[in-house]
Parts: C-alpha cells; sequence; structure tokens
C-alpha cells in the first residue's frame, strides 16, 4: 500500500467528510484499494492552504465500467 500526497482545490476539500463519499482523478499514479490519499488543501493563486485530509481508497473504476 502507497500514500499519495495530492493536491485538491475548493470546493472540492470542503465537500470531503461533509457527504462527499467519492474523488475522481486520473489514474497516473497506480493507484491501488488500500492506498491513503493526503488532501492538501490548495489554491492554484495562493498555493497551499496548510490544512490536509487523510482518507483511503476503498474502490477504483476502471474503463468500461
Amino acid at each position: 500500500m502507497k500514500c499519495h500526497e495530492l493536491k485538491t482545490v475548493s470546493p472540492f476539500f470542503e465537500a470531503i467528510g461533509n457527504g462527499k463519499t467519492f474523488e475522481v482523478r486520473k489514474h497516473d499514479r497506480d493507484f491501488q484499494v488500500g492506498d491513503t490519499l493526503v488532501l492538501n488543501h490548495y489554491s492554484p493563486i495562493t498555493g497551499y492552504k496548510g490544512e490536509s485530509k487523510v482518507v483511503r481508497v476503498t474502490y477504483i473504476l476502471t474503463h468500461g465500467e
């Protein structure tokens, strides 16, 4: 299992834990079920905001599903 650090912009960052149960990402990092994602709050204008949330990959949608 791996730990992936990812930028997450508003409003998607705020939605994590407030009812949001999935994240759609390009599968360019060999994500696997069981991996940990550290989602860092990020603004394209001001950079990192100092907040992060840790979640676990529980399902991966593949092409054709």
